[in-house]
C-alpha cells in the first residue's frame, strides 16, 4: 500500500544499551547485519534497524512509495528536501531520508520488486 509505514530505524549513541533496553521492554531480537554495529530488529509486524554513534538519538519512520526516484523529486518540488536514493539493501529495497517543508524528518522506502 502506498504511504504505509514499512520500516523504522532507531539511531542511538550506544546500540548495546539500546538492544538491552528494547529487548527487555518488547522482547525484540537483534540479528547482526554484517555492517559494523548496525543490527536488524525482529519485531512482530515491521522490519526495522538499529545503529549507534547517532548524536541525534532518534527514531526515523519510512513510508512506502512505488517509485522512489519520482517520490524524491516530488518532495523537492513541494519545498522539502530529500537525499538521493541509496542502493538496494538486500532483503529490504531502497531508502531515502527526507525533510518536509516545515522541517519534519521522515523517510521513503521502495520495497523490492
Amino acid at each position: 500500500m502506498h504511504g504505509e509505514m514499512t520500516f523504522f530505524e532507531i539511531g542511538v549513541p550506544d546500540s548495546t544499551r539500546a538492544q538491552e533496553f528494547y529487548g527487555r521492554l518488547f522482547g525484540w531480537e537483534f540479528p547482526p547485519t554484517g555492517e559494523g554495529s548496525q543490527v536488524w530488529i525482529n519485531t512482530p509486524t515491521i522490519k526495522a534497524g538499529l545503529h549507534d554513534q547517532d548524536a541525534a538519538a532518534r527514531i526515523a519512520v519510512f513510508f512506502s512509495v512505488e517509485d522512489l526516484d519520482t517520490a524524491v523529486q516530488t518532495v523537492r518540488a513541494m519545498g522539502g528536501s530529500a537525499d538521493d536514493p541509496g542502493p538496494d539493501e538486500p532483503g529490504f529495497g531502497k531508502f531515502a531520508s527526507c525533510v518536509d517543508d516545515q522541517g519534519v524528518r521522515f523517510g521513503l522506502h521502495q520495497r523490492l520488486s
